[in-house]
């Protein structure tokens, strides 16, 4: 990737520091004692511009074409691996041999669309090309069941460096390290449920960006399978009905998406994000966590579609008649939360 040699000073001052990831934080939002936040104690909440600086900090963004090399870690059943597989071909169908058009609106392809929005100095956009890469399994759990974020990196490196089949390194590649519900993560579901960095030379021996996501199933469904599972702290709520079956994966479809998102518009923690510290940014997803539609915000989703038959709430349409459920993302032009299923889209 051209920028990578570009910003060697700016690595070496984040390796000197202790590693701090951005991550998707549990929704919805709790004060200090433990009860549900209202609405007026989140800036996160659709219209919310007067509370917004999103700045853009001269970093690089994704403007390459995108290739999501997924590594499985632990116990993946093919049904699961087929849900996530779908989500991400559906960001660009063409990519994956679909027609033009073959995917009805709103499309997740349509959701990405928000993200291209985002841009570099040169005026380059986030890609419109995201592909299905080659993919790594590690059923035996080689770096153990429980993991550090910077496990996470060597999980990557390993993927790379294999012996066999090894993932390849190449311009547009991003790599997304996606648990089983048997394998704990630091900070997992107490603070994260999924994040994004960049490798470090020193661990991995390139700078590649990556994210991990887990799956909550059995552990904490609430928390970070939200509304597919409702917290105790959200009285007289009832789950919505996951629209591949499946509440852990179908929550982790919406923190992939969130995770992928900002991997395009801020791979190395200098480009799109609000705050003052690189290290712990606001970036453009983070400022729509738990809006799935028009009216959302506080422990309401928004306005969701109803599949017919099965009764599942969704938002987006996908490759191969697959629905999913996914959160908006910040627009830069409109500075407020946005999703191709708002009403003011029809």
């Amino acid at each position: 990737m051209p920028h990578r040699g570009a910003v060697l000073v700016f690595l070496l001052a984040l390796a000197a520091a202790p590693l701090a990831a951005v991550a998707w934080r549990p929704w919805p939002p709790r004060v200090a004692s433990g009860a549900l936040a209202g609405l007026g104690a989140s800036k996160k909440f659709e219209g919310s511009s007067n509370f917004v600086k999103l700045e853009y900090h001269m970093g690089p963004v994704l403007a390459a074409d995108i290739t999501v090399h997924p590594i499985w870690y632990g116990a993946w059943p093919a049904d699961q691996k087929r849900t996530i597989r779908a989500f991400l071909r559906s960001l660009s169908p063409q990519a994956s041999g679909e027609k033009e058009g073959a995917v009805p609106s709103p499309s997740v392809a349509d959701w990405w669309r928000t993200v291209r929005l985002y841009t570099d100095q040169t005026t380059a956009n986030v890609s419109a090309v995201v592909a299905l890469g080659q993919e790594k399994c590690d059923a035996r759990m080689s770096r153990g069941a429980s993991l550090s974020r910077m496990d996470i990196q060597s999980v990557v490196k390993d993927a790379v460096t294999a012996r066999t089949r090894p993932l390849p390194v190449d311009a547009g590649g991003v790599y997304l390290v996606l648990t089983s519900p048997e394998v704990r993560v630091e900070n997992f579901c107490g603070q994260v449920c999924g994040f994004h960095y960049f490798t470090f030379p020193s661990v991995v021996g390139y700078t590649l960006p990556y994210a991990w996501v887990g799956n909550s199933a059995g552990r904490c469904p609430e928390v970070c399978a939200y509304p597919f599972a409702i917290p105790a702290y959200v009285p007289g709520r009832r789950p919505e009905a996951p629209p591949n079956g499946d509440a852990g994966v179908d929550g982790m479809v919406s923190v992939i998406a969130h995770e992928l998102a900002e991997m395009a518009s801020n791979p190395l923690a200098n480009a799109w994000y609000a705050g003052g510290d690189p290290s712990f940014p606001t970036e453009i997803a983070d400022l729509c966590e738990g809006i799935y539609g028009t009216g959302g915000g506080g422990a309401y989703t928004g306005q969701l579609l109803t599949d017919g038959r099965s009764g599942a709430s969704y938002n987006l349409n996908g490759v191969g008649g697959r629905r999913f459920l996914v959160q908006w993302v910040w627009d830069p032009y409109r500075s407020y939360c946005s999703g191709p299923n708002a009403l003011d889209q029809h």
